[in-house]
This record gives C-alpha cells, sequence and structure tokens, in this order.
C-alpha cells in the first residue's frame, strides 16, 4: 500500500473529537498532535506502525475542531537527525550498527538492551548537518571517519546510509582560533551556501526524523538556539548534548511543552567519565561521613572538543554545567575557591582519549585530613555513545505517549545539567519508572 494511503487510512480510524496518542487523551484545544500506533491488518491491509503529526486547522484553511496532516511516515525505525557529524555522532553511529549483529546476551556497554520495546538497531539517521568541507556531501556512513574526526572505528564496515551531510548553518560554531593548527585537527569551513532556516525545517520534515540530536561544539550558543528552533517549526523532538541551556532553561522547555514535543538535556553525561566518576565519590564522601573541603577536576584531550575549548571565552555554560553537576550531590556547596572543574590543556597526540585527573581532599574520623588523587582515561566519544543511545529511545517513548517538554527523569539520569537535579541513584530509580510508564516525564 502507498505511504500516503497508509496515512490517510490511519488518521481516518481515529475519531476526530477525541485524538489519543498511546494511553493519553490530548486535552482540547490542541494544536500539534503527533501520533505513533499500530494499527490492525483489517483496517489498512497490513499490520504496521505509521507515525503521524497533524496541527489544528487555522480559520482560513478549514472548519474548526479539524486536523491536517503536515508530516507522516510509515515507521519502522526511530528516525534521527544529527547536527554537527563529529567524533560523538561518529560513535553512535558505529554503535547503532555494531550492536545489529549481537545478542542480548554478548551486547557489551549497553545499559539498556531493550529499553520500552526499542533496541539499538532500531534506531537509523535521516538527516545530518556539518559545515566541515570533507563531509558535507558525502554520505554520513562514510562522513564519520573524515577528518578530523579521530575516535576509534569500532565498526569501520559501516553499511551505506543513503543519507547525505547537508550544509548546515555557520552562526558561532566555527571558532576562530582552530585557524591556527593543522587541517587535519581542525574544522575546515566548507564553500557552500549556508543553509537557511526554512530550509533546515525543510529538511527534517521531508526526512520523517522524530527527534534532533544537537552535537554541536561548546560556545555554539547561537548555533545551537537555531536548531532548537528548526526543530521546534519541524515538530520534532530534540536531544540536546552540549552545554548549551534548553531544557534546563524554563522558557525553552515551555515552547516544547506548548508544542507536544519532547526535549532531553543539557550537556550529556557519559557513561564512565570525569562528571559520574566525581558525582558518585562525592556522594561516597557525605555517606561515609567525609567531610570535602576542596577538590578539582582536570581534563586533557586531543580532539576537536578539547582544541575548541583552548578558546576560553566558550566555556562559561561548559564550567558551569560540569562545576554544577558535582556541587549538586554535596550537602552544602563548596566555596568557589575550594572547586575546580573543566577542561585543562589540548594535548594534539591523545586524539579522542580523554585523560581526568580527580583530587579530594576531606577529612575523617576525629578531623583527620585524607586525600584522594584518581586518574582516569576513557575513550571520550564513545562514553558519550553509550548514554545517547538510551536518551534516543527515551525521546522516541515520549513522543509515543504524547508528552511534551523537559522529560525530567532521562535528563537527570543523562545530563550534567538538567532541568532538576537528583541524585544519580534517584535518577536511575526515576528513569526506570518513566520507561515502564509510571512516571510522566
Amino acid at each position: 500500500m502507498h505511504q500516503e494511503v497508509r496515512l490517510v487510512a490511519a488518521w481516518s480510524a481515529v475519531e476526530p473529537a477525541k485524538i489519543v496518542h498511546g494511553n493519553q487523551v490530548l486535552p482540547e484545544p490542541y494544536p500539534y498532535i503527533s501520533r505513533s500506533v499500530l494499527y490492525p491488518k483489517t483496517q489498512l491491509e497490513e499490520s504496521c506502525i505509521v507515525s503521524i503529526c497533524a496541527r489544528r486547522t487555522r480559520p482560513e484553511e478549514g472548519a474548526s475542531g479539524t486536523y491536517r496532516i503536515y508530516r507522516g511516515a510509515v515507521v519502522d525505525s526511530i528516525r534521527i537527525a544529527i547536527v554537527g557529524v563529529g567524533n560523538c555522532a561518529s560513535s553512535l553511529l558505529q554503535g547503532i550498527e555494531y550492536y545489529r549483529g549481537k545478542s542480548e546476551k554478548d551486547a557489551i556497554g549497553l545499559m539498556h538492551w531493550d529499553l520500552g520495546g526499542y533496541r539499538p538497531s532500531d534506531i537509523e539517521v535521516a538527516a545530518a548537518f556539518d559545515i566541515d568541507a570533507r563531509k558535507v556531501g558525502k554520505d554520513v556512513s562514510e562522513a564519520i571517519f573524515s577528518p578530523p574526526n579521530c575516535t576509534t572505528a569500532f565498526c569501520p564496515g559501516m553499511p551505506i546510509a543513503g543519507v547525505a551531510v547537508r550544509m548546515g548553518r555557520v552562526l558561532d560554531g566555527f571558532p576562530g582560533h582552530m585557524q591556527d593548527y593543522r587541517e587535519d585537527c581542525r574544522f575546515v569551513l566548507a564553500d557552500e551556501e549556508e543553509a537557511s532556516r526554512e530550509d533546515v525545517v525543510r529538511t527534517l520534515e521531508d526526512s520523517g526524523a522524530e527527534m534532533l540530536l544537537n552535537y554541536l561544539p561548546v560556545g555554539s550558543e547561537e548555533a545551537a538556539r537555531f536548531y532548537a528552533d528548526c526543530a521546534l517549526e519541524a515538530g520534532i523532538g530534540l536531544i540536546n548534548n552540549m552545554p548549551v541551556f534548553i531544557a534546563s532553561d524554563p522558557a525553552w522547555a515551555a515552547r516544547f511543552r506548548e508544542r507536544g514535543l519532547p526535549v532531553i538535556g543539557d550537556d550529556v553525561k557519559a557513561q564512565l567519565g570525569a562528571t559520574i566518576t566525581h558525582r558518585v565519590l562525592a556522594s561516597l564522601f557525605r555517606q561515609r561521613g567525609v567531610k570535602l573541603d576542596r577538590t578539582y577536576q582536570l581534563n586533557t584531550g586531543g580532539n576537536t572538543d578539547f582544541l575548541n575549548m583552548l578558546n576560553r571565552d566558550r566555556l562559561a555554560s561548559k564550567r558551569t554545567s560540569k562545576t554544577e553537576a558535582v556541587q549538586s550531590v554535596l550537602e552544602e556547596p563548596l566555596d568557589d575557591d575550594n572547586i575546580h572543574i573543566g577542561p585543562s590543556d589540548y594535548v594534539c597526540w591523545q586524539k579522542d582519549n580523554k585523560v581526568c585527573f580527580l583530587r579530594m581532599e576531606g577529612r575523617l574520623f576525629g578531623d583527620v585530613p585524607m586525600h584522594l588523587d584518581l586518574r582516569l582515561s576513557v575513550e571520550d566519544s564513545p562514553n558519550s555513545a553509550g548514554i545517547v543511545i538510551d536518551a534516543i529511545r527515551c525521546c522516541r517513548l515520549a513522543l509515543d505517549r504524547g508528552i511534551g517538554g523537559a522529560l525530567i527523569s532521562p535528563s537527570a539520569y543523562f545530563m550534567k545539567h538538567p532541568p532538576v537535579q537528583f541524585r544519580d541513584d534517584d535518577a536511575c530509580r526515576m528513569t526506570e519508572e518513566y520507561i515502564r510508564g509510571l512516571r510522566r516525564d
């Protein structure tokens, strides 16, 4: 059956006066509707999942109380769009293919094999944007291995995705100081016309993407908000993996809530990285009655993320995000003079290897001093992908259930700077409850 016929048949099967989304009846008046429902074979001649987005007609368009489909697709996967085809995107897309050939028993490195009925292999890329000359125009399966990407190629035989990387919008996403470094280590701006807002929105709509993943460089404040606006206009969810505050900004969260679209953010917290390790140790100090007096976390790396962060003017939100993530688990926040967290330096030969130097000084029983020194070495981008692969599926569950706005539980568990900070054990429990449908967000 043609896709258009499926969409019309599926939409017609719904009583217009009572639009049901998953198990939730959307309140009236409700300007936007997104459905993802398994329709039985008797209605569509074959069983399939149909994802439909529609909006209430304006007075000049037709009778009041009717809806017009503005985007729809027969869905057998979770379709994502990506802005910033860098190391983190490379690890994520490699991981989706890598786990496709695995069983639950031998799928190492996942928090969830099956999350709400979705497996890693159910995810596919539908659109991608970048501004680097070595990526724009290439199939995304090839672009993820193009310079300056330098993360581990743990799934080198990637199949052709059939999705070409499109030229994006530059804005503040191209740090000028990178020009002083070799081309194989930095961004090379493509000599193509930048995408307009209309171009980006149209691409998102036409691709059938259900959510946009933001992987822009740290400090891309203007560009991050531009793409968040595009996601809203296109009627798709957003996963904000970088430290520009969208989900944790009440005004932005309200805009997504009003549109009935989910947003998870901000600034992804790696699977087992510096921030989660620092938080767990800080909680351990508190639980064991040790007074934490002062601490630092210094990080070095050799990817474009660390090269970008040599410009300290781009670091304000990053430092805030990482510092608040640790302060939030303490009984009493440390004075600014007693806590220092942030990137330290760029070491080119480290490539995507991130090394964290962590020190914590405190006092034990009898006011006796102690200190802890820790060195953590991880491949930075796969460490991020292990979290994002779950964030994608949690975002899809929100779309299935008709939930818009900031997703509190997944954001608290997956992100450094969520709308509401919770201790990690609590955030884990809340996220599991969300996945099982016991919590709304």
